[in-house]
């Protein structure tokens, strides 16, 4: 993978996080994810866990599953996935068996992420791919859509 341009980063990750905003106006976990190739997004995805009643529709799946049918290949090496929150263990599996190059996150997720949070299956050595990773783009604006979300579903909740 070519050395990354920390002003593509941002503004790749300000896509997923447009994708996030989707996420939040349609009652859903608002996470977003973009997937670029070469400098161009092939893949988008949103949380659509309760749209869809399905517990596997993470914004990355979603993203994962559009940029391989664009590239009509399973295999994504050449690929970077930008999400706004640290991917969770089924997510940053996909990402190992996808063979994304680069995995570019924005809210750490330190009890359940498995990019260096909780665990980092990215990373893991005794799998036959690792995923270069880089946390913390545009982090704060990533965190504060998750708490203000979360804080309106307490509110609602009786």
């Amino acid at each position: 993978m070519n050395a990354p341009d920390l002003k593509s980063e941002e503004r790749f990750l300000r896509e997923a996080l447009r994708e996030a905003r989707k996420a939040f106006r349609e009652g859903e976990a608002p996470v977003g994810a973009v997937v670029v190739h070469k400098g161009r997004i092939i893949g988008r995805g949103r949380n659509q866990v309760e749209l869809l009643k399905d517990a596997t529709a993470h914004a990355e799946m979603i993203a994962l599953t559009a940029a391989q049918a664009a590239l009509g290949d399973w295999r994504l090496n050449e690929c970077v996935l930008y999400v706004t929150k640290e991917p969770c263990p089924m997510c940053a599996g996909a990402m190992v068996q996808a063979r994304v190059g680069r995995v570019v996150f924005g809210a750490p997720d330190p009890r359940g992420g498995a990019a260096g949070g909780a665990l980092n299956l990215l990373r893991q050595p005794t799998f036959n791919h690792q995923c270069e990773v880089r946390g913390g783009v545009c982090a704060e604006e990533c965190a504060q859509l998750l708490r203000e979300f979360f804080l309106l579903r307490r509110r609602a909740e009786p």
